[in-house]
């Protein structure tokens, strides 16, 4: 990969398509779930897909073992501690929000702490605190058994 190429964050996104920054504190823990999302997935694809290219089933399956309410959920309960105040009051409006359905493959209350890991991650990349991601994240995921 060229070393010029951008990060691709959020500030790129912003500047590329002239978006307005809105203030994330008008966000809806479900909003910033939606993106958190995304930006957690992104990571583990990227983790998966660095160890061989393989079939896409084989991509797919490696990847779902990760992005899964359960393992979001034991993910959250490991790093809780490491959490400042900000942050778990962004975990806690994830996990409060009344998303309106569940998982197919998990519990309410697995889903629901995953909802706030989402909003949390979500939340972190609308504050440009991509790092801060990475760094859960690789604790997080060092934590756990898939």
């Amino acid at each position: 990969m060229e070393e010029s190429l951008s990060t691709g964050g959020l500030t790129d996104i912003i500047n590329t398509f002239e978006l307005k920054r809105a203030d994330i504190r008008t966000y809806s823990p479900l909003a910033l779930a939606h993106i958190g999302d995304s930006v957690y997935e992104q990571i583990i694809r990227t983790i998966v897909i660095s160890k061989g290219n393989v079939s896409p089933n084989r991509l797919h399956k490696a990847t779902v073992k990760y992005v899964n309410a359960k393992t979001q959920a034991l993910i959250i309960t490991k790093i809780m501690d490491l959490l400042s105040e900000d942050e778990l009051n962004q975990f806690r409006r994830g996990k409060n929000s009344s998303p309106g359905h569940k998982a197919k493959n998990s519990g309410l209350s697995e889903y629901l702490k995953a909802t706030g890991f989402e909003t949390l991650v979500g939340y972190l990349y609308m504050t440009n605190q991509y790092s801060r991601i990475l760094e859960l994240c690789k604790i997080g995921l060092g934590m756990v058994e898939v």
